[in-house]
């Protein structure tokens, strides 16, 4: 038994006057309680109880012991109930980082209904598509698309996001349509790349249920979602995109569907958070509640 439920174990056995009784009430076995006693009396190098056939009770320095224990055991409960209203009734500032584009279509159109059922929650986001400093720039978790790198962090997922490859009809026009990943060498894509550096995220497709990169020249590069989907309004190539992202310009025609036979894998968007942080109420219930918004768009993971 562990050193707290030893200490409950005693109180109960003080107060029934009992080893059988405060086991049973505790549904453990007899001979563990009785073990679980003798092992506390080792420990603090004094006899805590007297016993008899008939009866157990405190020895002088047992029942200093037992007072100690019952006011330590109080404030426990008492810590607790503390605890535990304050998970009901999350209070304090949380801060999130996210891509705008999700803030703007996801978060802020439905971030009253959050704070209506927190109301003692503040809620700073920022914006961006840079890797961030959790620890030191006090931000609780970030929301982040792709696969995540960083193996000091924890990833919650929160959605699987359908892609697919798509440009301008002026783009089309000049440089014809592709009919598959292995004529995009001809093809000149708006090339995305992180803000902390690295390579450019190359292209991604389904081939025969694996899973095949595609490198794609392009003179034009971004490393922010907005201005990706912008480039490609103008001409400047193909991109690859979650699909929520520009159907309305799919369905305007100032984007077309290419590739459709090959498809992009979904993207998986999750939550990061540093590990072995354990997660406060008010960033635990955001990220409850962020995983229904997901789930209503995009399905169940």
């Amino acid at each position: 038994m562990d050193r707290l439920a030893t200490l409950q174990l005693f109180v109960r056995i003080v107060e029934l006057g009992s080893f059988s009784r405060a086991a049973d009430g505790l549904e453990i076995p007899r001979a563990t309680a009785t073990h679980a006693i003798k092992a506390l009396e080792a420990r603090l190098t004094t006899r805590l109880l007297e016993r008899t056939t008939r009866h157990v009770q405190p020895t002088l320095d047992g029942k200093a012991f037992y007072e100690r224990c019952v006011h330590v055991l109080a404030e426990l409960d008492d810590a607790e109930s503390a605890l535990r209203n304050v998970a009901a009734n999350p209070h304090g500032v949380l801060r999130i980082d996210m891509h705008g584009t999700h803030a703007m279509r996801f978060v802020l159109p439905r971030i009253d209904e959050f704070r209506r059922r927190y109301p003692r929650v503040d809620v700073v986001v920022s914006s961006g598509d840079r890797l961030v400093d959790l620890v030191r720039e006090g931000v609780d978790c970030v929301v982040r698309a792709g696969t995540p790198r960083d193996s000091t962090l924890v990833a919650r997922p929160l959605a699987r996001m359908p892609q697919l490859v798509c440009a301008s009809p002026d783009y089309l026009a000049r440089f014809g349509t592709p009919q598959h990943p292995d004529q995009l060498g001809v093809h000149e894509a708006v090339r995305f790349f992180a803000s902390a550096g690295g390579s450019d995220y190359p292209f991604e497709f389904l081939i025969a249920g694996e899973k095949r990169s595609v490198d794609v020249g392009g003179w034009i590069a971004v490393n922010d979602a907005e201005n990706y989907v912008a480039a490609a309004l103008r001409g400047c190539g193909l991109i690859q995109v979650p699909r929520f992202h520009v159907e309305d310009d799919l369905r305007t025609g100032r984007l077309i569907e290419v590739l459709a036979d090959t498809p992009s894998p979904d993207l998986p968007l999750s939550a990061l958070y540093p590990q072995g942080r354990h997660l406060s109420p008010r960033v635990r219930i955001f990220l409850d509640w962020l995983t229904r918004i997901y789930q209503e768009e995009f399905g169940a993971m």
